[in-house]
């Protein structure tokens, strides 16, 4: 009997020939199986990831976005949310909420001058321009409301040729008046209505013709173009 017939058994029919014991393999390892999965997924990702950049440079997407970004950065003013968005509304929601009053939404459409009520005030020590700057404006269509002399703000404290002042529901108002006088500077105030103060400075002598108040107007309604990359 072969020293590797089980102890018990005759006979050939069992016997185990040969002087070496078969060899087994190891099972294989789940925890391997695992990780060369989890690194197909990740290389796949890095793919997709590379694939969408490499899009974008292509694109000039990335560009684009930079640029305006820039460009709202160097003019020192954020991007503004659009009226009607969801941050405005929020906006609004809060100040209900709060019980302070809404923000006055701003209008810069530019309206025809019957739908512009002007306060004219003096701010020189020349008297009756005022009255005469008021009567010009009507004759162009303009509403005037009050006339007089400037309020102690901004009496004897307008250098330049005319100071337009209006609130954010009378940007557009402001604009078609600002068109009427040579150099004049448009700032804005918290009022709530749509009126314009059009306040006169040192070195105005006279409104601008109609002609160049035209043309004015035309430059300063004038669609900004779309800035190229890296430039504003």
């Amino acid at each position: 009997m072969s020293m590797l017939t089980p102890r018990g058994l005759k006979g050939k029919q069992y016997r185990v020939t040969g002087n070496a014991y078969p060899r087994l393999s190891r099972p294989p390892r789940r925890g391997r199986k695992v990780a060369v999965a989890l690194g197909g997924v990740l290389a796949l990702g890095l793919v997709s990831v590379g694939g969408v950049q490499l899009y974008d440079v292509f694109t000039g997407k990335n560009a684009k976005d930079a640029a305006a970004q820039a460009c709202a950065t160097s003019s020192g003013k954020p991007l503004a949310a659009p009226e009607g968005s969801p941050s405005a509304a929020a906006a609004a929601a809060a100040a209900a909420v709060s019980g302070a009053p809404a923000p006055v939404p701003s209008n810069t459409a530019v309206p025809q001058p019957a739908a512009v009520t002007v306060n004219v005030y003096n701010a020189t020590d020349k008297a009756g321009l005022a009255a005469r700057t008021a009567d010009e404006l009507r004759k162009r269509g303009f509403v005037v409301d009050k006339v007089g002399n400037a309020p102690a703000a901004l009496d004897k404290k307008v250098p330049g040729t005319a100071q337009i002042v209006s609130g954010p529901g009378g940007l557009g108002a402001a604009t078609l008046l600002s068109s009427q006088v040579a150099t004049a500077t448009a700032t804005e105030d918290t009022r709530a209505d749509a009126t314009v103060d059009f306040v006169i400075g040192d070195t105005f002598s006279a409104l601008a013709d109609p002609a160049q108040a035209a043309a004015a107007l035309a430059e300063l309604t004038k669609p900004s173009p779309t800035p190229e990359p890296g430039h504003c």
